[in-house]
């Protein structure tokens, strides 16, 4: 019978979490499936499995998942039985292995050192740059975000869209007449707001289509479009009834960003630092010692072995 890819996937997930690279990182934590969130530090871990007297957590699970490839994540609890199935094979090839000794086999040895420098490794890095994103550097990166992204004019405005200008123009004289704006355009417009007379979320210079946008910002709060506003959409005609200057983002709207941004920042000066001093020879692509550089293309001479065109 032909291995279901979701089986697969689940073996590659359980070869991966064995050998331990289900350490947490942000990649991880970011990927996690939303119904697998880990439990809150400080509470006990529920047990979801016991193989021969050891404890399966949720804890064990949530990292698990974080292994399995997006598309799978989406459907963990239609794979949740698979999912335990797998863990639980994972459990008994550990228990298999140190009861074979492999616990201290050279190359499980060889694996588990070089996963144990990636953890150190990981470890350093994200508490160096916790050390360096601190509140009031973040307090300040948030002072020069409002400094670069000034309070910006936002209008609200209504509008009806029509499919000719004749349309249009006919709309605007029933507004010169006293018309309703808004029950006209529950009436005419073949926009989605026409249902709600119109209505528009505010908006800001540029969010909306060059010619629309142009066209509010160019009108008094109270008037209408005394001509048809055409756009790639249609007609407008575009009543302005408020203009107030927005409010900057609150803090807690753009920390996320500001301390990516942070983070990215403190991550090359901690690697620079490191680097600084550091003996480092990249070898990959040198000859061997003793060994002649091998021949390049730009060149036009052929490497020293090559045997000459024609020769065989």
């Amino acid at each position: 019978m032909t291995k279901k890819p979701f089986a697969a996937a689940l073996l590659v997930a359980g070869l991966a979490f064995a050998a331990g690279s289900a350490a947490p990182s942000a990649w991880a934590q970011d990927t996690a499936a939303p119904d697998a969130a880990a439990p809150d530090a400080g509470e006990k871990s529920d047990v979801v499995a016991v193989v021969n007297g050891k404890e399966i957590n949720e804890s064990d699970l949530v990292a698990f998942i974080q292994q399995l490839p997006p598309q799978l994540q989406s459907q963990v609890q239609m794979l949740m039985p698979q999912i335990l199935d797998q863990l639980v094979n994972n459990a008994l090839s550990s228990d298999a292995g140190r009861s074979a000794g492999l616990a201290t086999d050279e190359e499980v040895q060889s694996r588990v050192s070089k996963i144990e420098d990636l953890i150190i490794g990981q470890t350093y890095l994200q508490r160096a740059i916790d050390k360096r994103v601190t509140d009031e550097k973040l307090e300040a990166a948030y002072q020069a975000f409002i400094a670069e992204n000034p309070p910006q004019r936002e209008l609200k405005a209504r509008h009806i869209l029509v499919e000719t200008e004749d349309e249009a123009k006919g709309l605007i004289a029933e507004l010169d007449g006293g018309a309703d704006f808004a029950e006209l355009a529950k009436a005419h417009s073949t926009g989605p707001s026409g249902a709600s007379g119109g209505e528009l979320p505010p908006f800001k210079e540029g969010e909306m289509v060059p010619a629309f946008s142009d066209a509010a910002f160019a009108m008094e709060v109270g008037s209408y479009s005394k001509e048809p506003v055409k756009t790639q959409f249609g007609y407008h005609v575009i009543k302005l009834e408020g203009s107030s200057m927005a409010e900057p983002p609150a803090k807690e709207a753009v920390e996320g960003q500001l301390r990516d941004k942070l983070s990215q920042e403190a991550v090359e000066e901690i690697y620079a630092e490191l680097r600084d001093g550091a003996e480092i020879d990249i070898l990959l692509g040198k000859p061997a010692p003793g060994e002649a550089p091998a021949a390049t293309p730009e060149s036009g001479e052929a490497a020293p072995d090559a045997p000459a065109p024609g020769s065989n």
